[in-house]
């Protein structure tokens, strides 16, 4: 399992030794661009500090997410929104100013959702940073940071249930890969080929041996299509629920989905400034090493979180923009890929 405070790089090696079968990798390779078409524009002027891509690029599962990128001074995003497929192109072109751009069925949707994806509906009331010298000083330095949230709760499930007790290079490549062979080309001018997610409908009929050669183990990908199965009343019954709790009453009730999986979606989806990814491999340990210099476990960090009710991811992710982390004891682990059984 993997959180903002423990993404780890992506590598080529798994790639290497297990190559892609060609007609899947060049299928892609082959998907054509849209037609081109002129985009929606509009202007987003915050009414907050923003650092744009902290904010945005949480939403990145790696560096090599097809759905999200980077050129230059521009943030791109595919997605799949109610509306249809829609991609987004972020710049803050004037310090407090960001331009967005989107082309696609969805574009309309996903212009509309900018703010909330830049942190617009983040509240900050009640929020103490002064309880703690770390996290006041990282509150200082980082003003900008928001919670970003993207309205698209199967879409944070379904990644959430990729990065389920494995590293993130693992998570991270096979949802690399799926999202590639099984997802729709993305419009617009994007500086590489983009996709965006399959449908729920899709995830259901995503092949078995895609998921095999992606390198997502059977227990991860049978809860996706299983989720899928019942996405559309999951979506309805999570977006309706009225707190953090409601929405894990609605998620952990799915076979496969514990209160990890829930939080990691509350946290992307709807931007949830309390929740927490207890069950973490290694989150505990690093709010521990920060907040009272030395390891704890779930207990211990809920425990040192609960002077901040109600606003318990925030200081997780300022910790993580704090750059206290706990030093590492150990070689990376190697992660054992079920391809070779």
């Amino acid at each position: 399992m993997t959180t903002s405070l423990s993404r780890i790089p992506r590598t080529r090696d798994a790639e290497r030794r297990h190559p892609p079968r060609p007609v899947v990798r060049d299928a892609a390779a082959r998907v054509p661009r849209p037609a081109a078409e002129r985009p929606l524009e509009t202007e987003y002027r915050p009414r907050h500090p923003l650092d744009l891509r902290r904010t945005v690029l949480y939403q990145r599962h790696g560096a090599g997410d097809p759905t999200m990128t980077v050129s230059g001074s521009v943030i791109w995003r595919a997605s799949r929104t109610p509306a249809g497929v829609a991609t987004l192109a972020l710049r803050e072109t004037h310090p407090g100013v960001v331009r967005g751009a989107a082309w696609g069925p969805g574009r309309e949707w996903a212009l509309a959702q900018l703010p909330a994806l830049c942190g617009a509906d983040d509240d900050a009331t009640g929020f103490d940073a002064s309880r703690h010298p770390l996290v006041a000083d990282a509150h200082r330095r980082n003003p900008g940071l928001r919670l970003s949230r993207t309205d698209l709760v199967f879409d944070a499930l379904a990644s959430a249930v990729f990065e389920q007790k494995v590293t993130g290079m693992q998570a991270f490549g096979a949802w690399r890969r799926v999202v590639t062979w099984c997802g729709e080309r993305a419009p617009g001018p994007t500086p590489q080929p983009m996709f965006a997610p399959p449908t729920i409908d899709g995830w259901q009929h995503v092949p078995s041996w895609i998921w095999h050669r992606a390198g997502l183990e059977p227990p991860q990908s049978k809860t996706v299509v299983r989720a899928a199965r019942h996405g559309d009343a999951i979506v309805r019954a999570v977006l309706a629920a009225g707190d953090g709790e409601a929405v894990d009453r609605v998620l952990v009730s799915q076979l496969g989905i514990g209160p990890w999986t829930s939080a990691e979606t509350r946290i992307r989806a709807l931007g949830d400034a309390d929740a927490v990814s207890v069950g973490d491999f290694h989150l505990a340990h690093q709010v521990g090493f920060a907040l009272a210099g030395e390891r704890a476990d779930d207990d211990g960090m809920l425990r040192l979180l609960a002077s901040w009710p109600g606003h318990r991811q925030r200081v997780i992710r300022l910790i993580g923009a704090s750059g206290a982390i706990e030093p590492r004891r150990a070689p990376r682990l190697h992660p054992e890929d079920h391809r070779d059984r």
